[in-house]
């Protein structure tokens, strides 16, 4: 593997174990507090999607009229991964995105939606995203974490993006976790499998395949660029220390 994406991982290493071990995943063992996680986690999923549409406006041209953007690959890389997000399929082979499975498989827990949904009208009615965040979003340390992510959508950088979307992304989930859901799937089936199904999708094509498009990718952006690299791991260290305090935002409010 590149020497830099090495370096990365390398930063980064000391962060991720932190949030793998976060006393958060104990804490959630009922289906209430299961619900309570996804109304906050919610607007990571959202974070996600925000992401890798950003890269797709900075890495191919969704102007009229057309003009060729970027390279062929990295343009092939991004357009994969949104595929795949943007259109992927639910447990009974209906597309939606895996913001809308996730929103579908709350709604199936019994978590409450509205605060996402009240979220998402704002933005529809073109209210800016700083606003909406502090209008409808109430913990400070949940709105520290989305603050962050447009931080990054406002640097306009493809590397920076690239780096937060695939080091600080939803791969993040520790066995313990997905042992957890799989136990309340056997008390509560109705109720949790949609979401179970969610997580083990995401894993399977989120950290399998795109996550070596993603990194691909980074290295492409970066190339032999000494400063991308740098921020790129700059970056990266704060996303997911900034995903560990929406861990401790969840587990103040368990």
């Amino acid at each position: 593997m590149n020497a830099s994406i090495e370096q990365i991982k390398k930063v980064i290493e000391q962060d991720r174990q932190a949030l793998l071990t976060h006393p958060l995943y104990k804490k959630v063992e009922r289906l209430d507090q299961l619900q309570l996680f996804t109304e906050q986690h919610v607007y990571a999923v959202f974070d996600f999607m925000s992401l890798l549409k950003t890269l797709q406006q900075l890495l191919t041209c969704v102007q009229v009229p057309w003009v060729p953007v970027g390279t062929p690959n990295t343009r092939y890389l991004i357009n994969e991964i949104v595929l795949g997000e943007e259109s992927d399929v639910d447990e009974h082979g209906v597309r939606m995105s895996h913001f809308e499975m996730y929103v579908k498989a709350m709604q199936q827990l019994g978590a409450s939606t509205s605060g996402i949904h009240a979220f998402l009208e704002d933005l529809q009615k073109g209210i800016a995203i700083h606003d909406v965040i502090k209008k409808q979003v109430a913990h400070p340390k949940v709105q520290a974490f989305l603050e962050f992510t447009f931080e990054v959508v406002a640097t306009q950088k493809a590397h920076v993006v690239a780096s937060v979307f695939t080091f600080g992304r939803e791969d993040l989930i520790p066995e313990m976790f997905m042992n957890l859901v799989k136990e309340l799937s056997t008390s509560h089936p109705e109720k949790i499998n949609p979401f179970k199904y969610y997580l083990e999708r995401h894993i399977e094509v989120d950290g399998d395949h795109h996550s070596h498009l993603a990194i691909e990718m980074v290295s492409a952006l970066c190339g032999d660029d000494v400063h991308k690299w740098e921020e790129a791991a700059e970056y990266a260290k704060r996303s997911i220390q900034h995903r560990y305090q929406l861990w401790d935002a969840i587990l103040e409010l368990i």
